[in-house]
């Protein structure tokens, strides 16, 4: 892996939720995605060009569903070995750092410790995510805006715009 790609790792990375930068950065996925290429290649760039698809897939740039089909002709290999490399990636790096991502989300759902009046005032108002904002104290007469004088700028009238009445 040649240094400019894990600088571009290391920003993709950074854009990411914090669960998943977390999961990414705890797993070494790409000494094992260098080894799993090793059992079915032998040119060095087309093991790079399996990292390089790996790690696409894992910051969300290409879909998983075509991993595959990316590996047999973006790394130049056949049906078979991009198969068998696509199963064991998908065994040994992108269900690990799943199950990571989806624990890190379980755990920080936990701590957030939602309360129930926040809930109902959410469903009563219709979707007002200002419900769950802490709540000041109520504005005291003396803090509150006089809402008695208005700036309301008043439009000449025009012949034009003028109703007639007729009784």
């Amino acid at each position: 892996m040649t240094d400019k790609f894990k600088q571009i790792i290391l920003e993709k990375v950074a854009e990411l939720p914090k669960e998943n930068q977390e999961a990414i950065r705890n797993f070494d996925w790409a000494k094992m995605a260098d080894e799993i290429a090793r059992k079915y290649l032998s040119n060095e760039s087309q093991i790079n060009d399996v990292q390089v698809e790996t790690f696409l897939v894992l910051v969300g740039l290409t879909d998983p569903k075509y991993f595959a089909t990316y590996i047999e002709n973006g790394v130049g290999t056949i049906k078979e070995y991009a198969e068998n490399i696509t199963k064991e990636i998908s065994e040994k790096i992108f269900t690990p750092i799943n199950n990571h991502i989806i624990e890190n989300i379980k755990k920080s759902e936990k701590a957030k410790n939602p309360k129930w009046d926040q809930n109902l005032g959410f469903i009563l108002s219709g979707g007002d995510y200002t419900n769950f904002a802490e709540r000041k104290e109520p504005l005291t007469s003396i803090d509150s805006p006089d809402t008695t004088k208005t700036n309301i700028p008043i439009k000449p009238s025009s012949e034009k715009n003028k109703i007639k009445l007729v009784i």
